[in-house]
């Protein structure tokens, strides 16, 4: 159970048991079990606690004073249970966090992500050299960082996510512009944020997400049905419906429900969806990570 304490014997059987997916050096994917073992790797090497060796090398030198090695949530000390929404929102269970380690046990704030931002990325922490190491994606994949586009310009930071609880972060080198966020909870997709987010600090063009809900009939969804293809992106989408809940279904993808927000417009917030139809033209507009793409019924 990952509710309960595990030693690094324990961990380490786990992660043998799951064997390899693939051979060293042939391709990338993301592993939390790498963090892990990384952590009990630098315990090795300083013969400290993992604890100890976050706070002696990175909290304490940058003097990040709301960051540490989590434990069991303790609502006196300013913090926060996690929830999840599923037509209401509720409280998540607490992993123990000697299982996750540096994949996710560290406890922050997003003006500590800000600070450490700063710090590692003009040399407080590593050497220029090993932060051009970090940089150097390979496969989609850096060490430790992602790059993060928007639009023409280009960040490296890192996501997180455990329990419930999600964060962000990102630095654009060429902008010495960072961001970060922290959620207890999340009933909207987050890369809207971050794109909410970041269109402000760069003076760019965003539209206001509408909240509010629509009731349709079933009959309401009729005008919508049907099998819808583009010239832009070779995808396509097929529109049916479930009752009063209007579905959509890409090419080789699962079916997901899209929300009425307004006459003619739906949204599946969890990928930041938004459908706009014009049922008297047979158009569909989607519009997804800033980009519209034009559709046209069959």
């Amino acid at each position: 159970m990952e509710y309960q304490k595990k030693s690094e014997k324990e961990l380490l059987k786990i992660i043998e048991d799951g064997g390899s997916d693939f051979e060293p050096d042939s391709k990338a994917d993301y592993s939390n079990s790498n963090y892990v073992l990384l952590s009990f790797i630098l315990e090795k090497v300083y013969n400290k606690t993992y604890p100890k060796i976050l706070s002696e090398k990175i909290i304490k030198p940058i003097g990040l004073k709301n960051t540490y090695y989590g434990r069991k949530i303790n609502m006196n000390n300013n913090e926060a249970n996690s929830y999840t929404f599923a037509d209401d929102w509720k409280k998540e269970s607490e992993t123990d966090l000697s299982i996750p380690m540096g994949a996710g046990a560290i406890v922050s704030t997003p003006s500590n992500l800000l600070q450490f931002s700063n710090a590692l990325f003009n040399g407080k922490i590593i050497s220029e050299k090993s932060l051009q190491l970090m940089e150097t994606i390979k496969d989609n994949y850096g060490s430790g960082l992602f790059q993060m586009p928007f639009g023409t310009k280009k960040a490296f930071g890192h996501t997180g996510g455990i329990d419930g609880f999600t964060s962000n972060f990102g630095y654009f080198p060429a902008e010495k512009v960072a961001f970060a966020y922290t959620s207890n909870g999340s009933n909207y997709n987050n890369n809207n944020v971050a794109i909410a987010i970041l269109s402000a600090v760069f003076n760019q063009p965003y539209e206001i997400p509408s909240f509010q809900k629509v009731d349709l009939s079933s009959n309401d969804l009729d005008q919508y049905l049907g099998i819808y293809s583009s010239k832009d992106i070779p995808l396509k989408i097929t529109i049916t419906k479930n009752y009063k809940t209007l579905m959509a279904q890409a090419t080789g993808q699962s079916s997901f429900p899209l929300e009425a927000t307004d006459q003619n417009i739906f949204k599946f917030d969890q990928a930041g969806i938004v459908l706009e139809f014009k049922p008297s033209d047979k158009k569909m507009i989607l519009k997804q990570g800033g980009k519209t793409y034009n559709f046209t019924q069959e």
